[in-house]
């Protein structure tokens, strides 16, 4: 598909530079000249967007700040509260972490992309994102799967809770996430080290996607493609059924408790379960748009990055309106130290 199709004006930079790359891959494939080995990629991003790019730009910014605020706020009350101290918490904090570091790989990129005229990445720091892209996201559905598991042992298990989730079990657990993580995502970047891209060297995504980049290769990518397909399904389906497999024992004890322990227990998963909808809902609406209806590159991209945003976004608010001990621990900690500053300001004045 010619990229010139997605708003370039005619006689601009990017075309010229798309047909010279479009004509060096026709010499390379017709043996007449052996390919260049490109040093870097053009973010194609939405630069097409004109001057609704600065409104863009504003709006992904406060996102990304409520996401840093939020998440850190959770991380900081784990950390200092001696009341929010149980394995929930303790993995709650993990999943705020990931959702940060999981955000920051791609937004940052593509906030600046939306300044610049033209966004450049090399070769290496695409594969650097794309890996990094991939581990957070695998991994954040890993500690969401632990989370499961923590409520299936507290609601089910309630006796053996306290000697089975000691904290050098929850690390493990932890540990098993983030390794999960980085073998699950070792298949879909690993193909594309290797490989040799002959241009054109834009990237018709907000960042280093792997599929958008398998595109540039100079050579049949079909295996790559069923082998990075087959590792996203495994870890979807895999993190997916043990949640499921979860919450369906966590109902059958429901089913046995009176109407006052129901309803306590289910307050204490009520949040979870609202992140893992949305997570694999925001997911499955992802991939059905991407392979139904015949959309705008634009339209993609911003579907993808509200998809990435979403969940880290939410985090803080589900949380904080569904847990009374979070509300109150921040309720507490906010209200505190402005009357502590107050007393301390008046014995200053009035020893």
């Amino acid at each position: 598909m010619d990229l010139r199709t997605f708003g370039n004006v005619q006689g601009s930079p990017t075309d010229v530079h798309v047909s010279w790359a479009g004509g060096q891959r026709a010499m390379t494939q017709n043996g007449s000249r052996p390919p260049e080995v490109l040093s870097y990629f053009i973010i194609q991003g939405l630069s097409n967007l004109g001057e609704t790019r600065i409104m863009v730009f504003y709006i992904f910014l406060v996102a990304y700040i409520f996401i840093l605020v939020g998440n850190s706020m959770i991380i900081f009350m784990s950390l200092t509260n001696p009341k929010l101290s149980s394995p929930m918490y303790f993995f709650l904090h993990n999943l705020s972490l990931v959702d940060i570091l999981y955000t920051t790989v791609t937004i940052p990129n593509m906030l600046s992309g939306l300044l610049t005229k033209t966004h450049t990445i090399s070769v290496r720091g695409c594969f650097v994102q794309m890996y990094c892209f991939i581990q957070m996201a695998v991994t954040g559905r890993g500690i969401l799967t632990v989370m499961a598991y923590d409520r299936y042992m507290a609601i089910c298990n309630p006796l053996h809770y306290t000697a089975v989730m000691t904290r050098p079990f929850r690390c493990v657990l932890i540990a098993a996430a983030w390794v999960f993580g980085a073998i699950c995502s070792l298949p879909g970047t690993a193909p594309t080290w290797n490989k040799t891209y002959c241009g054109p060297n834009i990237v018709r995504h907000g960042w280093c996607d792997p599929s958008s980049v398998r595109r540039l290769v100079c050579g049949d990518t079909y295996s790559d493609n069923i082998l990075s397909l087959s590792s996203a399904l495994v870890a979807l389906l895999l993190t997916g059924v043990l949640i499921v497999t979860s919450y369906i024992l966590i109902g059958l004890s429901l089913s046995k408790m009176n109407t006052a322990e129901r309803l306590k227990a289910f307050g204490t998963c009520a949040a979870h379960l609202t992140v893992v909808s949305i997570s694999y809902g925001s997911a499955s609406f992802v991939y059905i748009s991407y392979r139904v209806g015949n959309f705008p590159a634009e339209v993609r991209i911003i579907v993808s990055v509200l998809y990435t945003v979403l969940t880290p976004f939410l985090n803080p608010v589900i949380y904080s309106l569904r847990n009374k001990e979070l509300r109150d621990a921040i309720r507490s900690t906010f209200c505190r130290r402005p009357a502590l500053a107050a007393k301390r300001l008046i014995n200053t004045v009035y020893p």
